[in-house]
Parts: C-alpha cells; sequence; structure tokens
C-alpha cells in the first residue's frame, strides 16, 4: 500500500489540502485608500488601516467557510482513496470524483476573488498567494496518482492476458 508511488501522491494530496486551510488565498492592497482585501478558506474581509494609529478597521466580512469545507472533503476523499489499494477501479473512480470536488472548491476560490477584487481599486490586480497554488499543486498530484493508478490496472491486466 505505502510502497505505491499513488498512495505517496494521494497522500500528498490530502497534505496540500489540509495545509491549504492555514494560508491565505489571495489579496489586494490599495495604498492610496490605506484598504486591503484578503481572502483565506474562512472569510473574504475588507479592511482599512489608519495611517496615524496604524490599528485596522474592519470594513466587510464574508464568510467563506464552504472552501474550507469542499478542500477538507477532497482531503478525505484522498484519504480513503489511499486505503482502497486492493480495488484498483474503486481508486480511478475516487480520483475522478476527488478532481470534480477539487475544481469545484477551486471554483469557488475564483468566485470570491472576483467578490474581492470589485471591493477595491478595480483597476488593479490582486495577489495570488501560498494557498492558491496549494490548490494547484493537490490537482496536479491528484492527476499523477490517476496516472499511476491506471498504469498499475494496465499491467495487472496484460498479466492476466499471459496466463
Amino acid at each position: 500500500m505505502i510502497q505505491r508511488i499513488q498512495s505517496v501522491f494521494l497522500f500528498l494530496v490530502a497534505a496540500s489540502l489540509i495545509t491549504l486551510t492555514f494560508f491565505p488565498l489571495w489579496n489586494k492592497v490599495d495604498p492610496a485608500k490605506s484598504e486591503m482585501v484578503k481572502l483565506t478558506v474562512m472569510e473574504l474581509t475588507h479592511t482599512k488601516v489608519d495611517i496615524d494609529t496604524h490599528e485596522e478597521q474592519l470594513i466587510a466580512q464574508t464568510p467563506t467557510f464552504y472552501i474550507a469545507l469542499v478542500a477538507l472533503i477532497a482531503a478525505g476523499i484522498a484519504l480513503y482513496s489511499i486505503s482502497q489499494y486492493k480495488n484498483r477501479l474503486l481508486q480511478m473512480k475516487l480520483g475522478a470524483l476527488n478532481s470534480l470536488v477539487m475544481a469545484g472548491a477551486l471554483g469557488l476560490s475564483v468566485y470570491f476573488i472576483f467578490q474581492g477584487e470589485k471591493m477595491i481599486a478595480p483597476e488593479q490586480q490582486g495577489n495570488y498567494l501560498f494557498g492558491f497554488y496549494l490548490f494547484v499543486s493537490a490537482m496536479l498530484f491528484n492527476t499523477l496518482a490517476n496516472r499511476f493508478i491506471r498504469k498499475d490496472e494496465q499491467l495487472v491486466k496484460s498479466a492476466d492476458r499471459i496466463r
């Protein structure tokens, strides 16, 4: 089970998605107005910093816990898929399902990024942060795991034909 490379990739999928919950996904700063918009998997916050006292003042806060929920579901699917190493067809189906779930989480993130873009300085671009790239790495690891699962299944089928 652990010696298979796809198990390592599936573990990296789960680790990336769990780590994602601790890092911000995106932010945007407007230095002219001293405002900042920040997206994490739990909330989208719009704050203003007072220039004199450097005190942050919350302007708006939108809950985005849906992103965290969907990401943790995808991590759970990846961990469950590791334990299904004897049933490669089920593992392939779980990998495809996990791709859809992660695409949904990424879609939610992009939706909230577009909402944040409208809050301050629409002519400026925001910054994608480490958390956003963890989504990309998780999807890459899931693709690699699916490829190696498929390769194992083809190897077993070819061995069955030889018998």
